[in-house]
């Protein structure tokens, strides 16, 4: 190769490499505009919040709260009494629906053999009538106590440490919305499983009243806090922070929203006793975002509202739009919330 080729060669390498440093300064200048550009359009589409504030009324109030079970009504006492020998029936001395003592007779056979109640109950059903023949085993009459029954339910692991023989409970018929007291009179510790978790029977017993019969299904209540006249407060006015500790806001003089702990005591679920931190009548705020609409959402609406476009159009004025918060109700007593922990 010549001398003046090669100093040919020697000027053309720095005009390559200042043209190559030019297109990655480009590149890399497209690729800025790029990236700012994909910034500004998900600043513009992603959903955006606002933050309003909803207010809560503390009241002077009782509240209680109680575990919650469900049941049924079982009988106590039910015979169904059965010849002793071949015979016949001789006397038939009652009726079905008949309300018998302990000791009554029943029914008396050829045999001899007298039937009487064993306790104070009603005639269920009356299998037999007089002259009728009977074989050993037959079963002639039935008696049961509609009046005094029971209730077995089933108690978690989580909650059998809450629940004591003697432990008064309440217990309501659903289908009759009757209410009867009651205790707990038993509780069979051996337990049962269902997947993971183990469950214990309570018992309770209950004299019912006209209308409620075997089989009904009742919730059984069992009391476990109450504080009275004292400052209540609604759940949803509580906000919690990183240590589970309860606070509210409350407006200072120039409006603006400051942070005040509160002290939680009894609650049923719905209300909280406040045992400090607030008094009757305080005024109170919780956090609420709005969600806005974003950038996509008004694409998305721009193209579903065009006119003509009745679907959406109907879809509209069938929606209502959401309301303002229901003002808080003056407590005078609180009934209880169930299986609070």
């Amino acid at each position: 190769m010549s001398e003046a080729s090669n100093a040919e060669q020697k000027k053309k390498r720095p005009r390559r490499k200042r043209h190559m440093l030019r297109k990655l300064l480009i590149l890399l200048i497209v690729l800025v505009v790029m990236a700012g550009g994909a910034l500004y359009a998900y600043e513009s589409l992603r959903q955006k919040y606002t933050i309003t504030y909803t207010g809560y009324t503390a009241t002077t109030g009782s509240i209680s709260n109680a575990l919650s079970f469900s049941g049924s009504m079982t009988l106590i006492d039910n015979t169904t009494h059965a010849a002793g020998g071949d015979g016949s029936v001789r006397v038939v001395y009652v009726q079905a629906g008949d309300t018998v003592k302990k000791g009554d007779k029943l029914l008396r056979l050829s045999t001899g053999e007298t039937i009487t109640a064993d306790f104070d109950g009603r005639v269920n059903s009356l299998k037999v009538a007089q002259g009728d023949a009977v074989a050993a085993g037959d079963a002639l009459v039935q008696v049961a106590d509609f009046t005094n029954m029971k209730v077995s339910i089933r108690v978690d692991e989580y909650d059998i440490a809450d629940v004591h023989v003697g432990q008064r409970c309440t217990v309501t018929a659903t289908a009759t919305e009757q209410t009867f007291e009651s205790t707990v009179r038993e509780i069979d510790y051996i337990s049962s499983s269902s997947g993971n978790v183990a469950y214990y029977t309570a018992t309770a017993y209950v004299q019912v009243g006209e209308g409620v019969y075997p089989g009904m299904q009742v919730t059984v209540s069992i009391p476990q806090e109450e504080a009275k006249d004292v400052v209540v407060l609604k759940m949803d006015a509580l906000s919690f922070d990183e240590t589970n500790s309860a606070y509210v806001y409350m407006a200072d003089e120039t409006g603006a929203m400051a942070k005040r702990p509160v002290e939680v005591g009894v609650s049923n679920g719905n209300y909280v006793e406040i045992r400090s931190g607030l008094s009757a009548g305080d005024r109170v705020f919780a956090e609420t975002k709005q969600q806005t609409a974003s950038g996509l959402d008004s694409l998305l609406s721009s193209f579903f509202n065009q006119p003509g476009n009745t679907r959406n159009q109907r879809n509209q004025r069938n929606t209502n739009p959401g309301g303002s918060q229901s003002p808080t109700r003056n407590m005078n007593s609180m009934p209880g919330g169930g299986g609070w922990r």
